[in-house]
């Protein structure tokens, strides 16, 4: 398997110089829960160490496959070297304190708010970025002892819609399926699923079945994303009528008689009702055809596939469960499996892919503010269950506050103190602006994190330094159930702690030090399990009761197993293969779904912006963003829109376009494609002020629009208008520090060797730019400048070394980055290289990569078109022999073959 480049660990490592030590853990990507080797090699020289990672051929997720951010997990190890950012000590108002201080006073904000206020004062924020174990503490605490629901995750924005279809539907929240099933389904249909580029490893899976076996793909999306490359078909349907095409596909298998009667009779209750309701909202070929903006014959092509094939699993993501209509949409998907039987059986079934490594992980345990621990509600049986398990006072009797609800009663203030857990809800809710507004009126906003300076961390009257990725030790559970080990395999930075322990502490002096005498992560795994199994007769789906007795020696060996794992039986990789769900009656439940319009109004011009995640980036990019080569695919905030609205309002590829909504107003760079259906526009969701000025995507979409049953917000389909941004000026900062320009115009700042790269525009004066600490004694500046023309340049050298360079243009020419960037990774500078300097061009010929197309080895958009045309490359297959691209994790793949039809059409022109 591919190695990713080396990368400085954070040290602590221990071995003897020379020596290497492996460690098996888990990504902290997505849901596929791949499982990764961290390799930690002692430099005998420096005493340094250094980690490298690959992944782990024995781990069932990905059998040694890695994405393009896996791969580059060294390169994003958050350190505190050259300004890394990283929270190294407990601060309070920004001074540093002691860990006694700093917990003592989080202990007496909330204990004294609680006494004045009530425990519905108090709130947790927390995040599918935590281990379970940390999640299980932090729910326990709130839930148990304080006797307050006020706990709510990130996972509420991604994945609650699922949870809640879920357990309409099965009973519980639960996938009934494995991976495996991907490889052994004849057709597999994804919903509002960018597999390719957010799955990539059961992308990779997915089409080395293909290859294999001839399984058939689906794209059911309004973009054509990379993962239509390869598929059979793409269903191209107007935003928010996944529900529409489903409703008259449980119409269709119906009316043709393609259903299961002996299951649909033993095992559901409801048909009648659903059919009802879905011939109601989808009757006809034609009526499903016009809704969907689909044409018939694409529409029946499907239905008669679905129909055809016994084995279909029908792949779903964000894009059904981002809407306010999404839990509707997950039980339209459901009941067809249900009408049809295909469920329970391998090769079948409804598979909901998560977004982040541990949201279900964070399910099991209660995380979100609308269950309890052990996939317990809210019943009178079930809390006085929880209640002696935990020997708790005051068990919650009743859910708290949903995401968007919990910052709206900040803002009110009738939630006083908030502690939020490794997220950053202040760039990824919606309203962000709202959600800021409510922190900064908080009188007690606590942040445990990684990174000091988030847009959310702003806000901390008490900042708490938490461990790492690499740094940490626990479980955590993937999108098919299996629960992993997560390993530390580095010491953490400056006094950063388990979150875990960090709430253990905080409820100690609280009063609850003999409910939280947990020393270990796996004395807090213990617990977690035999919880799951108490007064479980197996009418709970989550039950890992055969471990609740785990060694320490065997928890630190525990190999991925998916649950349920009861005591005296084996770890289950299906569920429902018996056809007794976890309703009462352990029937399944059809559920009728009626299509509702837009919760939104559609101005005349405005369109619908979707939003979503891009191939090598991560949430709020503060790990992701530290990379260089993940940097380098997509390097600025790009708004994508069909060449026929581009034009229709004036804006040009590559050109700026200024984004208005009714919560915020955005800047973005313009991709014109007809990957988009007309009408509708793109955005993805990673920037945030530390990496621009203009464009945290939060700020666009409104809270006013969720799903009544989930709470979850509808990111998909907010209306927008886009209008021309015409700057005086534009411009590039490089420089070894970072910088934050502070102009009202647009700016985007990514990582590049050796230091940052900062794109400009703006009206009015250009920023007043200069490197960290400048004054004339620090080295010398030299000066380009033609005032006629609106151009100057600048560049900054501390001896011969090149420190910072500034590029402007009244025009928009400038010079490329890729030798400017080269001479900041340089130890010193030629001479030739110094006199070319201010020209913005290399001395001599030499190659420019271009736009970095393959992030796993480097290969650029300039070097595969030379490579294509000079060595007559013809296939993906061809370049990747040739150049390696598209070898490793294969998201690049579509995009090379994109660049090779391109060269084909110039030869034929």
């Amino acid at each position: 398997m591919f190695d990713g480049p080396e990368g400085d660990g954070p040290g602590g490592g221990g071995s003897a110089p020379g020596a290497s030590r492996d460690t098996r853990t888990t990504c902290p990507y997505c849901g596929v829960g791949c499982g990764v080797i961290a390799t930690v090699t002692t430099d005998p020289a420096t005493g340094q160490d250094r980690v490298s990672v690959r992944g782990d051929a024995d781990h069932p997720a990905n059998r040694g496959r890695l994405c393009s951010k896996g791969s580059a997990l060294a390169d994003t190890l958050v350190r505190d070297v050259d300004g890394g950012g990283r929270l190294l000590h407990p601060e309070i108002d920004g001074h540093r304190v002691t860990w006694e201080r700093a917990l003592a006073e989080v202990a007496t904000r909330f204990a004294d708010t609680i006494a004045q206020h009530g425990p519905d004062s108090v709130a947790f924020y927390v995040s599918g970025q935590l281990l379970t174990e940390d999640y299980y503490v932090a729910n326990k605490l709130m839930k148990g002892f304080i006797g307050a629901s006020n706990i709510d995750t990130n996972s509420r924005l991604c994945m609650a819609s699922s949870v809640v279809g879920h357990k309409r539907g099965l009973g519980a929240d639960a996938v009934p399926g494995s991976y495996a099933d991907f490889e052994t389904a004849d057709l597999v249909v994804l919903v509002g699923s960018n597999l390719a580029w957010c799955h990539p490893v059961l992308n990779q899976r997915l089409r080395a079945a293909k290859a294999a076996r001839g399984t058939r793909i689906i794209v059911v999306d309004p973009r054509r994303t990379d993962s239509v490359d390869g598929a059979d078909a793409h269903l191209a349907l107007a935003a928010g009528t996944d529900s529409v095409l489903f409703n008259g596909l449980l119409v269709h298998l119906h009316a043709r008689g393609a259903t299961d009667a002996v299951f649909v009779g033993r095992h559901t209750d409801g048909e009648e009702e659903a059919l009802a309701a879905a011939r109601a909202d989808a009757p006809d070929l034609a009526t499903v055809a016009r809704r969907c903006k689909l044409s018939e014959a694409e529409v029946a092509a499907f239905y008669a596939d679905f129909e055809t094939t016994e084995k279909v699993v029908t792949v779903y993501s964000q894009g059904v469960n981002q809407s306010s209509q999404g839990t509707d949409t997950v039980n339209s998907i459901l009941n067809v499996h249900f009408l049809t039987g295909r469920i329970g059986r391998p090769g079948m079934g409804p598979f909901s892919v998560t977004g982040q490594p541990n949201a279900m992980g964070g399910r099991e345990v209660g995380g979100l503010a609308n269950q309890l621990a052990a996939h317990m509600g809210f019943s009178a049986e079930d809390t006085n269950r929880l209640a002696r398990f935990w020997n708790a006072p005051r068990v919650a009797a009743q859910p708290g506050l949903k995401a968007v609800d919990l910052f709206r009663a900040i803002e009110r203030g009738r939630v006083k103190a908030v502690w939020i857990m490794a997220t950053n809800p202040a760039v990824s809710m919606p309203d962000a602006g709202r959600v800021r507004r409510a922190l900064a009126l908080c009188p007690t906003v606590v942040v445990s994190d990684c990174i000091r300076d988030t847009d959310t961390g702003r806000f901390a009257h008490i900042r708490l330094p938490a461990a790492g990725w690499s740094e940490k030790d626990g479980t955590v559970t993937n999108s098919d159930r299996n629960i992993s080990r997560q390993r530390a395999f580095c010491a953490p930075e400056g006094e950063a702690r388990p979150d875990w322990w960090i709430i253990t502490q905080v409820a100690r002096r609280m009063g609850f030090a003999d409910a939280f005498g947990f020393a270990s992560p796996a004395d807090v795994f213990r617990e977690h399990a035999a919880l799951s199994a108490f007064e479980n007769d197996g009418r709970r789906a989550f039950d890992i009761g055969a471990l609740a007795a785990v060694s320490d020696a065997d928890f630190d060996t525990l190999a991925p197993f998916p649950w349920p794992w009861r005591a005296g039986g084996q770890p289950q990789e299906r569920l429902f293969t018996d056809h007794r769900f976890f309703h009462e009656d352990r029937r399944a439940r059809f559920i009728p779904v009626t299509t509702r319009p837009l919760p939104r109004s559609l101005p005349d011009g405005a369109l619908l912006l979707n939003t979503g995640r891009l191939r090598d980036q991560w949430h709020t990019m503060t790990r992701t963003g530290l990379s260089a080569r993940l940097s380098a695919h997509a390097p600025e905030p790009c708004l994508d829109l069909h060449p026929i609205d581009a034009a229709a309002r004036g804006v040009a590829d590559g050109g700026l376009a200024r984004i208005v909504s009714t919560a915020g107003e955005a800047l973005a760079r313009v991709r014109v494609t007809d990957a988009q259906v007309p009408g509708t526009a793109f955005l993805p969701m990673h920037w945030t002020d530390a990496f621009t000025g203009s464009c945290v995507i939060g700020r666009l979409i409104d809270d006013d629009a969720v799903d009544a049953l989930s709470g979850q917000p509808d990111l998909k389909r907010m209306p927008v208008t886009v209008l021309p941004y015409e700057p005086d000026w534009t411009a590039f900062w490089l420089s070894r520090q970072p910088v934050t320009p502070t102009h009202d115009g647009y700016w985007a700042r990514r990582a590049v060797p050796g230091g940052h790269l900062i794109e400009l525009a703006g009206r009015g004066p250009v920023p007043d730019l200069a490197p960290a600490g400048w004054d004339a004694a620090s080295g010398t500046a030299i000066n380009f400048s033609d005032a006629a023309r609106g151009n100057r340049r600048t560049a900054w050298l501390r001896g011969d070394r090149l420190d910072a360079c500034l590029f402007v243009a009244a025009d928009g020419r400038l010079p490329g980055r890729a030798w400017l960037v080269g001479l900041l990774e340089g130890d010193g500078l030629a001479d030739a290289d110094r006199a070319a300097l201010l020209a913005g061009r290399a001395p001599g010929a030499r190659a420019d990569e271009g736009r970095i197309v393959c992030s796993c080895f480097s290969v650029g958009i300039n070097r595969l078109i030379a490579a294509i045309g000079d060595q007559s490359l013809t296939s993906a297959e061809a370049v990747g022999a040739a150049l390696k691209a598209g070898t490793n994790c294969g998201s690049c793949v579509p995009e090379i073959k994109e660049v090779l039809r391109h060269a084909v059409q110039r030869e034929m022109a």
